[in-house]
């Protein structure tokens, strides 16, 4: 199983909306067995350990580095699907 955590500045909209995407990239990969969560930054840091994937915009991800064992994901457009999708499946190698 892999377990993804998407996070955003205030945990409200966007990282909803990047759990979405990061679903539907996962499916589009063939990845079925996953569970993926929502919050804001400042949640994810004390959550970020029990993750294997960490996604995030690119200017809240060092804020995460340290935190976790899995892999972290910074993202330069959170609605560019190719992006998400191949950010994924590189850190699912």
């Amino acid at each position: 199983m892999v377990k993804v955590l998407t996070a955003c500045g205030n945990g409200m909209g966007s990282s909803m909306v990047i759990k979405m995407k990061v679903e539907n990239a996962l499916r589009g990969l063939g990845v079925t067995n996953f569970e993926s969560a929502s919050c804001s930054v400042g949640e994810a840091k004390g959550l970020a350990g029990g993750y294997d994937i960490i996604v995030a915009s690119n200017h809240l991800i060092s804020e995460l580095e340290g935190r976790t064992n899995g892999k972290l994901i910074g993202l330069d457009n959170l609605m560019d699907d190719n992006e998400i999708k191949t950010k994924l499946e590189a850190a699912l190698k």
